[in-house]
């Protein structure tokens, strides 16, 4: 009669990790969106087009994990948010890679400034604005911050390979309550 409550807090808790992973994600990525902030307005370092990407790809993952968070689903719906997490991070590194190419092209190869990003979303159209700013212009291959001799990019790259890698391993894993013969019918949600 004592095992019983063993088993069910037991049950209940198997769960768990993949939510604190989730949620650990989420703060994370909050926390690197709330640096990039104080870094433009209390360290004067604005954003290129291409920190501003990095920005919105940092934000889509948090966004994607605190909903799987709060959600904490079971198979395939873990999956889906495994996915999720997976697109959003591979488009951030790839954002992340490209700033940090540009910054290492020699002098005469870095394209020119071009007008600033609220400019081009003004009077151009949304997809050649992305084009645009994918490429690069000058303003992206300044570098006028680094911690332990990386630039900003290369963190963002860091941070959302590593996110990237532990959401995805967390939520696509098999769930061990669907992998253990004893209780594989029975759930508390």
């Amino acid at each position: 009669m004592s095992g019983a409550p063993l088993m069910v807090v037991g049950r209940s808790n198997r769960g768990f990790p993949r939510r604190r992973i989730n949620f650990a994600g989420f703060l994370i990525c909050a926390a690197l969106i709330a640096y990039a902030i104080y870094s433009q307005f209390h360290l004067g370092l604005d954003p290129c087009p291409l920190c501003i990407f990095q920005r919105i790809g940092i934000a889509a993952l948090g966004v994607v994990f605190g909903i799987a968070a709060l959600h904490n689903p079971r198979g395939w719906g873990a999956r889906v948010y495994a996915v999720l997490i997976a697109v959003a991070a591979l488009a951030t590194v790839g954002v992340a890679a490209r700033q940090l190419y540009i910054q290492h092209l020699p002098p005469g190869a870095i394209p020119s400034c071009g007008a600033p990003l609220s400019m081009m979303l003004k009077w151009m159209p949304l997809t050649a604005v992305i084009r645009k700013v994918l490429t690069g212009s000058g303003e992206c291959s300044v570098v006028d911050w680094t911690f332990l001799g990386l630039a900003m990019p290369a963190w963002v790259l860091i941070w959302a390979a590593f996110l990237g890698s532990a959401g995805v391993i967390a939520n696509a894993r098999r769930s061990r309550e669907l992998s253990s013969s004893g209780t594989a019918g029975f759930s508390g949600r």
